[in-house]
């Protein structure tokens, strides 16, 4: 259950749903006109991640132990986007493969947003807002699906194994779907 959400949750909340969609609309404008834009996603990304975290230390469960496996759940998958988006900024990989290590940090981040909304029937989030909180973290989720391709080393996009697009699919939730419910936090009564 969620208990007090306004003051700092609510403003946190406005600040990474705006980042995670200015995330997006860098890789956007990186793919169409180039330019720093792809630095910028990727330091977004980093950006966006670390938010992720801090929104989950901001939220209040229902319980201590509840609170710590959730909080800690976050924050690996927070770390795990970071270690993706400095491979990338130091040139260490390509982009495929820290994509991968990114995607597959923001799937872990997937698991507290599904939890966090999943919500007893005393939660004050609403319904829709549940919902939509719940269809952003299982479209996140689908980052699992290429993380194998970490282990494997992969990052050439062009010789990369079909199934590892599947896995890009979560990008929809981490980009799009998990910014909007940001904003929807932001504003809930």
């Amino acid at each position: 259950m969620v208990i007090g959400r306004e003051g700092r949750l609510r403003g946190l909340a406005l600040v990474h749903g705006l980042v995670g969609l200015g995330s997006c609309l860098c890789l956007i404008v990186y793919f169409t006109a180039g330019g720093p834009f792809g630095a910028i996603n990727d330091a977004g990304n980093g950006l966006f991640a670390v938010l992720s975290a801090v929104l989950a230390w901001f939220w209040q469960y229902s319980d201590a132990r509840t609170q710590g496996v959730l909080v800690g759940t976050a924050t690996l998958g927070a770390a795990i986007a970071v270690v993706g988006s400095i491979l990338i900024l130091t040139d260490a990989t390509g982009w495929f493969l820290s994509g991968l290590v990114s995607s597959a940090g923001f799937a872990v981040i997937g698991i507290w947003l599904v939890a966090v909304n999943r919500g007893a029937a005393d939660d004050p989030l609403s319904r829709r807002l549940r919902r939509s909180g719940l269809i952003a973290g299982v479209v996140m989720l689908l980052g699992f699906v290429s993380a194998p391709g970490i282990f494997m080393g992969l990052d050439d996009a062009d010789t990369a194994p079909a199934w590892t697009y599947l896995g890009g699919f979560g990008w929809a939730g981490t980009y799009l779907l998990f910014p909007v419910w940001s904003l929807r936090l932001s504003r809930a009564d």
